[in-house]
């Protein structure tokens, strides 16, 4: 499923046009990374948590040389499915 579909899907069910889901959706993707970026966690009870986490330096290697090479530090975010959508998906 894309964007575009998860647009049509959620305004189908909430009964409200695709313009006003659109327009709410890209505020929640807007203020989910602006906050992440801030390095706070956004957690949507039951759903999904989102964090800012740190990688360390360290080495490494090349899989296609198996020469060691060196991996600098470096920023990520780390997603996290939670227990109501485990369940759902371990249920189907």
């Amino acid at each position: 499923m894309n964007k575009k579909e998860l647009v049509q899907a959620v305004a189908n069910r909430a009964g409200a046009s695709q313009a006003d889901v659109d327009t709410m959706l890209k505020a929640l993707i807007d203020e989910v990374t602006e906050q992440t970026v801030a390095g706070d966690t956004v957690t949507i009870q039951g759903f999904v948590k989102f964090e800012k986490v740190q990688r360390n330096a360290r080495t490494g290697r090349n899989p296609q040389t198996g020469e060691e090479m060196d991996i600098p530090a470096s920023k990520g975010v780390k997603v996290s499915p939670l227990a109501a959508l485990k369940s759902a998906v371990r249920d189907s």
